[in-house]
């Protein structure tokens, strides 16, 4: 059975990035040469495939779809810098703050710009919106600058009492009409994605008491006469139906774990017990999430309250864990946790409990609005980026009769989603659990949010059995979650000349099957394994590559454990240089990343921390390239934004090396600005994991053992294994929403062995956006449409799963 992944990283397009691919067939110089494009998959007539379930959407019935390419004309690629002209754009963030609102605001005020439309900011959230005057103020580019690694919304927040009356909401008709303003973005949670679905089902009656009032003119009715209405849902709950994950969610589970971390070591001192409450009054999300990156013994989470007899068994729960040797126990709770009578189950409640069971030295910690804080996380920054663009691209596509839609994040795509069916079914879980229907909450929480539950089921209520050999207990590996690195070591040795010993070694201790873990040299080990098997009958076991690099090269996978880690120190860095720069000014920095050939790391870090270029193999670049670069900057030091940054990737050109480029910069930028460059080096891979690669590698190794199990029953014959079936030696990666098993021998095809790369990468088609945001002069394609999909449909197909 596929899954989903935990919380598929908002990496992959979430706008309709039809820009330019590596293919097998051409370059990506001969691409961009010839302006040729690889078109997305149509979608799914059957919308039901693509929210809920863990098909691939990239096939339909098992068939691939066929690529296709297409000449797009120039003025097709120009249309988008048309537009928007004579429109105008408000933005909003309204109730509770999640960090990455700020990187969606500053991606539609700069796209909105880009395609020629006028951008405003409300500030103070609905509220701003009723007051009108100096809440309502037009962006300009340099507006936004610095905001992506803030925390919180800059623009503010507010609770707003008045725009639940119609008198509030026609104040606020007014004071967009006399701005002509006439398309609105909506960030915020179901509260306010609501309020604004009944401004846009208002708004002609609202224009017409104006009108008739004397307060707007019949040429200023008829100019504003429909409004278009986008949300983007900022939640740290992750609460929201119709959405894989809401802006913020990352963030806060960033938060969670640094402080269950910090305590787990004082936990350890003193063999305590810590008993941690989490947001999420109706939703689980950030709690059962948590429970797996940090490998708690228990979690309460309101869509699945424990059993009857829940006390007996965390007692007994926490008692063989102590038996076991740990010294320590992490008990998290779920704000909103209940048990099956609708009682609260609250953290001292379960504190007390543990104290008169046990006698365990016990403390709560309620971790409250600190998970709202803190700088958003790489993924909530690019998170927010790419539905701040495709809510621009909503918005200007909309017509009278669109509906007021939700940007929402499906699989690996990007769809539009009727704002109130989403609302609806949302409300739908609340009123399932309060209807104690607990199994059909679980269903409209979708098939990732109930695969999380059932890995947590498996790694902390399941009793381990009696262990034969030692070296490998079940509390040997206990606490090695959090923990960077490799606690069982790691190096680049193949296979190749060791077949003796190996052999020797997999009869010897009897060894069945194996998990391999690691980079592309793990990949390529792999299919050493396969040819080995000529030779050695030994060899002849299933084994299974789990792709763990912080390059992210490994064929067969969109992502690889460890990346995303790199990627958010990477991130940090960049943050405490643009820092460092504000005060100084007229700086530039030039940053080298890791990442061998591998362009990732650069071009995602660019994009996450507003980097004005990002350099990588993939993309071939000249001198000229260069030169413009430089003179792009010297126009940028001219503007408010006096500071630059520049990403490279450490092989991205082996003669246009990070000290000729930090060379060049200083030679041209005399007198206008100053260069400084950072080698980050292998700071890149130290340091804690990050929740998404703590529960990525989890999924993925729950992932690997159950079909290791299957395989190893599969292959036994006359008392012995022998594995000798292409699919018998397999890559485990996350293809676009699903966890697929790939043969290591199919995937010699796709991989570029040189240079150690797959010879298609998805991440490239996300770079024209890296320089729009940077302001750069060029054309994005906006021939491909996100079309409207229905969340009532993927309900009735849920069902049926």
């Amino acid at each position: 059975m596929r899954e989903e992944e935990f919380h598929l990283k908002f990496f992959m397009c979430v706008i309709r990035s039809h820009q330019v691919v590596r293919t097998p067939q051409s370059t990506a110089a001969e691409a961009s040469t010839s302006n040729r494009l690889i078109p997305r998959p149509p979608p799914k007539t059957d919308a039901s495939q693509s929210l809920y379930t863990d098909d691939d959407p990239g096939t339909e019935e098992g068939i691939p779809h066929l690529q296709t390419e297409w000449i797009m004309t120039h003025e097709e690629h120009h249309a988008a810098r048309t537009l928007g002209v004579g429109k105008a754009i408000a933005v909003l963030t309204s109730g509770g703050d999640a960090q990455g609102m700020n990187a969606a605001v500053r991606a539609v005020v700069r796209v909105g710009i880009f395609t020629g439309a006028r951008v405003f900011f409300v500030h103070e959230g609905y509220q701003g919106l009723v007051d009108g005057g100096d809440h309502i103020r037009e962006a300009t580019w340099e507006s936004v600058s610095m905001m992506l690694q803030l925390g919180g919304t800059v623009i503010g927040s507010a609770r707003c009492k008045d725009f639940r009356e119609r008198e509030g909401r026609l104040r606020a008709a007014h004071n967009l009409v006399k701005r002509g303003i006439t398309n609105l973005c909506v960030i915020g949670g179901d509260g306010s994605l609501t309020g604004a679905d009944t401004f846009r089902s208002e708004w002609s009656d609202l224009l017409s008491d104006l009108q008739k009032a004397g307060k707007i003119t019949a040429e200023e009715a008829t100019r504003s006469s429909y409004l278009n209405i986008v949300g983007l849902v900022g939640s740290i709950d992750n609460d929201f139906c119709g959405t894989d994950m809401t802006i913020g969610t990352d963030s806060a589970l960033h938060r969670i774990t640094e402080i269950v971390d910090a305590i787990t070591t004082t936990a350890q001192s003193h063999q305590r017990t810590f008993v941690l409450e989490v947001m999420g009054r109706h939703c689980g999300y950030l709690a059962l999430v948590t429970s797996l990156s940090c490998g708690a013994d228990w979690v309460f989470i309101p869509e699945c309250p424990p059993d009857d007899n829940w006390e007996d068994h965390l007692c007994r729960r926490l008692s063989e864990t102590r038996t076991r040797g740990s010294r320590l126990n992490i008990i998290i709770v779920a704000e909103g946790a209940i048990d099956r009578n609708g009682k609260p189950i609250t953290s001292e409640g379960v504190k007390d409990l543990v104290v008169k069971r046990l006698g365990y030295d016990t403390r709560v910690t309620v971790l409250g609005h600190v998970q709202r804080g803190g700088t958003p996380s790489a993924f909530d920054r690019i998170l927010g980026s790419r539905m701040g663009v495709e809510a621009v691209m909503a918005l200007l596509e909309g017509t009278p009769d669109t509906p007021a839609c939700v940007v929402s994040l499906s699989g690996n795509q990007a769809v539009r989603l009727p704002l109130m069916e989403c609302v609806q079914v949302t409300k739908d879980v609340t009123k399932a659990m309060d209807e104690k229907r607990f199994d059909e909450a679980m269903k409209l929480r979708g098939r990732s949010f109930m695969n999380n539950w059932e890995v947590y089921k498996l790694l902390a209520h399941i009793r381990p059995p009696a262990p034969k050999i030692e070296e490998a207990g079940w509390s040997y590996v206990g606490g090695w979650t959090g923990q960077g690195g490799s606690k069982l070591g790691t190096k680049r040795t193949l296979p190749k000349k060791s077949f003796e010993q190996i052999s020797a070694n997999i009869t010897k201790f009897n060894i069945q099957g194996l998990v391999i873990i690691g980079g592309f040299e793990a990949y390529t080990g792999g299919l050493e394994l396969m040819e080995g098997r000529k030779q050695f009958d030994e060899l002849c076991i299933p084994f299974v590559v789990i792709p763990a690099t912080v390059s992210n090269n490994v064929p067969g996978s969109d992502f690889s454990v460890g990346a995303d880690t790199a990627l958010n120190t990477i991130c940090t860095t960049c943050d405490r240089i643009k820092q460092s720069a504000a005060g100084t000014k007229r700086r530039v920095f030039i940053i080298e990343t890791m990442g061998g050939y591998c362009g990732y790391l650069a071009t995602m870090a660019g994009l996450a921390a507003g980097a004005d270029a990002a350099y990588i193999f993939e993309e071939p670049f000249t001198i000229r390239d260069l030169q413009a670069n430089v003179e792009h900057l010297v126009q940028k030091m001219k503007t408010t934004v006096k500071r630059g940054l520049v990403l490279r990737n450490e092989k991205c050109n082996e003669n246009y090396t990070t000290d000729f480029i930090f060379n060049l910069y200083s030679e041209e930028g005399k007198g206008i600005f100053d260069s400084r460059k950072n080698v980050l080096g292998h700071m890149q891979q130290g340091g804690s994991p990050t929740p998404f690669d703590r529960n990525f590698a989890t999924k993925m190794g729950a992932k690997a053992m159950n079909w290791m199990a299957g395989k190893i029953k599969e292959s036994y014959r006359n008392g012995r294994i022998f594995a000798n079936t292409p699919d018998s030696g397999c890559v485990l990666g996350m293809r676009k929403r699903a966890l697929v098993f790939q043969p290591v021998t199919e995937l010699q095809n796709q991989t570029d062995f040189e240079h150690r790369i797959p010879k298609e990468q998805w991440w490239l088609k996300l770079r024209p956006i890296l320089k729009i945001l940077a302001k750069y002069e060029i054309d994005l394609d906006t021939s491909e449409h996100a079309h409207l999909e229905h969340i009532s449909r993927k309900r009735s197909g849920e069902a049926t799963v």
